[in-house]
């Protein structure tokens, strides 16, 4: 145990293993917030797409979406990222960051949509009717009635996804990019046990308060919704 502890000082004590670390964080958190917003936006069309109307101009645009949905959610993030990397994006000097964020980003949106298209499902279909019935136009009804009462039920769901986008990205490390994971790893490389635990449970920790800040702004979003429930009832 003693030597554990002095190997946690040690490694904060170098200079060149906190920038390693730190610069591997950095990576993660662009790489996740930039695939987070790709997963929302697009997430959001598909979504929108799923649950329009039928009509003979949306059965082509509906069988995309279910079609890529089902694919994404059916194949392993990791291969994903394989077939970006060495397939699609095969090309000399092309931005590794930015297959990455592609990569991640359009496996978040299948998920999202997902995610969204529940939401938006969950609303009693007669507060749509009654809109309509009272001359509404759809998209009136949409964004004044439908839409934030979708928002409240995708919260946690959308939470837990945030959550997982930020921890499948440990995976970057597999393709070479210098991540947090990778940095934990190459700091520990060519040395004893001890040595190689200690940067790991370090990124462990960088990890988890990032994870721990994150469910706890989701905790208040619900809180902050319940409350403006209790206020609209009363």
């Amino acid at each position: 145990m003693g030597e554990f502890f002095n190997k946690i000082g040690e490694l904060f004590s170098t200079p060149a293993y906190i920038d390693s670390l730190l610069h591997g964080f950095l990576l993660t958190l662009q790489i996740s917030y930039f695939a987070l917003l790709i997963g929302v936006v697009l997430g959001t069309v598909i979504a929108l797409v799923e649950t329009a109307r039928k009509s003979k101009w949306m059965v082509v645009p509906k069988f995309i979406c279910r079609v890529y949905v089902t694919i994404i959610r059916g194949t392993p993030m990791a291969l994903q990222l394989f077939i970006m990397f060495f397939v699609i994006f095969a090309i000399k000097r092309f931005p590794s960051i930015i297959t990455a964020i592609l990569a991640f980003g359009l496996n978040s949106a299948a998920y999202t949509a997902e995610v969204i298209r529940s939401g938006i499902l969950s609303v009693d279909k007669g507060q749509t009717e009654a809109g309509l019935a009272l001359g509404l136009r759809p998209s009136t009804i949409f964004m004044r009635i439908v839409a934030p009462q979708a928002i409240k039920n995708m919260v946690p769901a959308l939470g837990n996804e945030i959550i997982t986008v930020i921890k499948e990205t440990a995976i970057v490390s597999m393709v070479g990019m210098y991540d947090l994971n990778m940095a934990a790893k190459d700091i520990g490389s060519g040395q004893n046990m001890a040595s190689y635990i200690v940067p790991m449970v370090v990124a462990g920790v960088f990890y988890l308060a990032t994870i721990y800040l994150i469910i706890f702004i989701v905790k208040r979003i619900e809180k902050n919704l319940r409350k403006s429930d209790l206020r609209v009832e009363k």
